[in-house]
């Protein structure tokens, strides 16, 4: 009955059912959930919009995955501004220029600025651990500050590991900023969905030539001969014969607040002194007139097999080692597709996955 089966129906398998069936296939999506849109599944909690799992905000300079998913959404123009609670004062994140100003006295907070300018070039990044290594003195120790009061305790509690024995790609996205500009992200198209990712996912599997299926755990199957397009985690896939891969996971704690507004911005970071991480308030990114807010609180922790949600691929050296081996087995399934964060088992973020898919279909086009 279908061509195509694809398993999960958060950006990676909604995207891709949908250019399948544009292609003419008849496609089967399988999702695990009671409902669409993955970890952007979005909810309307006390007349608020909420994120069911922790703030999604999107960013992309990438006017092709722009263009494919306005196909689907109308979009509000949001620019996200994030805070970090440092010795009793919220100041702009990434630590920049306005930070430096906030937490020096003047003539100090002016000389420091001076000399980023003078060794980097302005709406630049640095990485805070490469800032470390630098030669000027003054520069070193800024870095260390940095580290000390927005990086160190932050990274221990996100990641359970001094931020030395994180992997490089997890560190550079962590900089200081060389500049004025307070966003947390300098993406050409920053936005989120007008009527909220939930109904952006229901556009994208309204398709006739899509099936969706909810509450349906899947299982390889050797006797489909379609395209398999699977979203998941692969160490589940082949029933961890190689052992688990290591993901952290998030606690998740909502409260609504009987205020109008809780706080200054629409996520303040708590590097220290609490067991949190940060504190999102949803009426910041989908503004609302209810007289009550809706804050959420995260609390790092480990994954633990069918206990909590597996949000970030945690690269050790051995868990590498495994993802390899599942993708030997995956080659050995010739109709297999992996897609996504937890099939490729690295960090994407929504733009990163809509791109991936976009690149990937296009190429496999002309196979």
């Amino acid at each position: 009955m279908y061509d195509a089966l694809i398993v999960g129906a958060g950006f990676a398998g909604s995207v891709s059912a949908q250019i399948l069936a544009q292609k003419g296939f008849k496609v089967l999506v399988l999702e695990e959930r009671d409902h669409i849109g993955g970890n952007c599944y979005d909810e309307l909690v006390n007349g608020v919009l909420v994120h069911r799992y922790g703030p999604h905000l999107f960013h992309t300079s990438d006017e092709e995955v722009w263009e494919f998913l306005s196909q689907f959404t109308k979009w509000t123009s949001y620019e996200h501004h994030v805070k970090a609670h440092i010795d009793g004062l919220n100041v702009p994140i990434p630590f920049n220029f306005n930070s430096i100003c906030k937490l020096f006295e003047p003539n100090k907070a002016d000389e420091l600025i001076k000399r980023l300018l003078k060794y980097y070039k302005l709406d630049t990044k640095v990485p805070i651990l490469e800032l470390k290594k630098h030669p000027d003195l003054l520069l070193q120790k800024l870095a260390d500050f940095v580290y000390e009061k927005v990086f160190l305790g932050y990274t221990a509690k996100q990641w359970g590991l001094k931020p030395e024995e994180l992997d490089s790609a997890v560190t550079a996205r962590v900089p200081l900023f060389i500049g004025w500009d307070d966003r947390y992200f300098n993406d050409t198209f920053q936005a989120v969905p007008k009527d909220g990712y939930t109904k952006l996912f229901e556009n994208l599997l309204n398709h006739p030539n899509i099936t969706l299926k909810l509450s349906c755990v899947f299982e390889l199957d050797a006797k489909f001969d379609g395209v398999i397009v699977y979203t998941g985690m692969i160490d589940r896939l082949f029933n961890y014969c190689h052992k688990e891969l290591s993901y952290r996971s998030i606690n998740l704690e909502f409260e609504t607040v009987d205020k109008k507004w809780f706080q200054d911005a629409p996520t303040i970071n708590f590097p220290n002194n609490y067991d949190f991480t940060r504190i999102t308030e949803f009426k910041h990114i989908h503004p609302s007139n209810s007289p009550k807010t809706v804050i959420l609180k995260e609390y790092p922790t480990l994954h633990v097999k069918g206990k909590t949600e597996p949000f970030y691929p945690f690269f050790t050296k051995e868990a590498k080692e495994h993802y390899l081996k599942y993708v030997k087995l995956a080659k050995e399934h010739p109709n297999l597709v992996l897609l996504g964060r937890l099939a490729e088992y690295r960090y994407y973020d929504m733009d990163d996955v809509v791109k991936r898919v976009i690149d990937f279909f296009r190429d496999w086009k002309s196979r």
